[in-house]
């Protein structure tokens, strides 16, 4: 007799869209893992802003429809195909990409993409990981290529990402400078690694850093919001230094004599570039800092699965973030 499928509650996306286009379905079966792939039930999903553009269909990776969002899960592995042998049902782990999608109870992810999470981390630190932590420490050791001594102002700094590159610039030697909107922002990103920080919403914030920092400006700049911010980040920049977007949301002017007299650089990254290699030695680096505990993920606000829809709404129309968003399962 025909075992019948185990069930499970997920978010599937069946056309491109605004929010609602989110629709949690209570009926799909749980995948199966093959070869080199795991099976984890699910435990907390990150959420990230790139989901949203995703599922908007503006961005220019579009998955094949339908399909189920999210790529930062941490859980338990419930079933390991045959060739992966790294990992065992039962082991704690989190992932930086998953196959069929973290919105869900049970997904798949390829061996390779899946980490062991320490004991010391929960679930919901587990799910903060990914994106946020492998993207911070692309954008400084691999894009930057920041030497200890230098000064980083990380512009956004108290959402998932910005707080991950608080914690490994500070790990790494450097000067931290962050920004955030919110009294509660600022005091997150002051208590994990930076030195100084400043309110983007106050009118002479950039001349406040300017003083600060005095005549030799900043070595890099992170940045989160580059449509906002990328001509006064210009301004800040020392002889030399290099602004790397992480995030943007639409067009801005600039006027490139300032990247001309400084010798400075813009360099985009998008963590989708990152070779398997890149993700095994990020990997490590980071496994390291939560073994000595500079990496600690902040978790901001989170939802019930039924929720999804508020938190794709909340993470971009949000009053300004605090820690990392996740869905809990």
């Amino acid at each position: 007799m025909a075992t019948r499928q185990k069930l499970m509650r997920a978010v599937s996306v069946f056309e491109f869209g605004g929010p609602e286009v989110l629709k949690l379905q209570l009926d799909v079966a749980v995948p199966i893992p093959k070869d080199n792939q795991v099976l984890i039930k699910v435990h907390a999903c990150g959420v990230n802003p790139v989901e949203t553009y995703i599922r908007s269909g503006t961005y220019s990776r579009k998955p094949l429809l339908p399909y189920t969002p999210g790529s930062d899960v941490a859980g338990v592995i419930e079933a390991v195909g045959d060739n992966a042998s790294a990992f065992k049902k039962g082991d704690r782990v989190f992932t930086s990409s998953t196959i069929s999608g973290g919105y869900a109870e049970y997904t798949l992810a390829a061996d390779h993409t899946v980490y062991k999470l320490p004991e010391k981390l929960d679930f919901k630190q587990g799910a903060a990981i990914g994106i946020p932590y492998f993207t911070a420490y692309r954008a400084l050791i691999h894009s930057a290529r920041v030497k200890a001594g230098e000064s980083v102002l990380v512009h956004g700094a108290s959402g998932g990402v910005g707080l991950a590159a608080c914690q490994i610039a500070r790990a790494y030697g450097l000067k931290v400078l962050g920004t955030a909107g919110t009294e509660e922002g600022q005091k997150v990103v002051l208590q994990n690694g930076a030195h100084e920080v400043f309110n983007h919403r106050e009118v002479n914030y950039i001349d406040k850093i300017k003083t600060y920092v005095g005549e030799k400006g900043i070595d890099v700049i992170i940045e989160m919001l580059a449509n906002v911010n990328l001509s006064k980040d210009l301004s800040l920049l020392s002889q030399g230094g290099r602004v790397i977007v992480v995030g943007n949301r639409g067009t801005i002017e600039i006027n490139p004599r300032d990247v001309m007299t400084k010798e400075s650089s813009i360099i985009g990254i998008t963590l989708f570039a990152t070779t398997k290699e890149e993700f095994q030695q990020y990997a490590a680096a980071l496994q390291a800092g939560m073994e000595i505990g500079w990496l600690k993920p902040v978790i901001g606000s989170q939802y019930p699965l039924e929720k999804v829809a508020q938190a794709h709404e909340n993470i971009i129309h949000g009053s300004g973030a605090t820690g990392k968003m996740i869905l809990l399962l």
